[in-house]
């Protein structure tokens, strides 16, 4: 059985606003769906060097299969916090992204799980094979 390649994991740090909290006073549950879509579109260009745009130019898009978050304590108001992704399989039919989400002063994870994702055909909407080459770009 062959085992398959440790790929790249990459972090990138918000810090929770105002409109992050809920009326408990910390952040809403899906905020933190928020936190990982927007560091991936950031790690996207960033890390990998393929942007989101170079997908839409191609006419593909991901839209998520599966999600799947572990809580395991608040984030509040001004916290300061990395979201470390990265993508855990990947093979012509999808990929599945594992996120952490730690509190930057604490060094405590606040959440984890995992994305999954399908490429679509933009102008049908129904899902593709991936490319080869968007598979290399991604094996980092």
């Amino acid at each position: 059985m062959e085992t398959p390649p440790t790929l790249s994991t990459f972090e990138t740090e918000f810090r929770v606003r105002p409109d992050d909290i809920d009326m408990f006073h910390h952040v809403h549950n899906s905020k933190y769906f928020d936190y990982v879509l927007a560091a991936r579109y950031d790690q996207m260009e960033r890390c990998y060097g393929m942007a989101m745009e170079k997908f839409i130019e191609r006419g593909f898009g991901w839209v998520v299969s599966t999600a799947h978050v572990d809580y395991k304590r608040a984030l509040t108001m001004g916290d300061y916090f990395i979201v470390k992704t990265g993508i855990e399989t990947i093979n012509d039919k999808g990929c599945r992204v594992k996120f952490s989400i730690t509190n930057k002063a604490t060094g405590k994870i606040c959440c984890d799980g995992y994305f999954d994702y399908v490429m679509i055909d933009m102008a049908t909407g129904r899902g593709l094979k991936i490319p080869g080459d968007v598979i290399e770009q991604y094996l980092i």
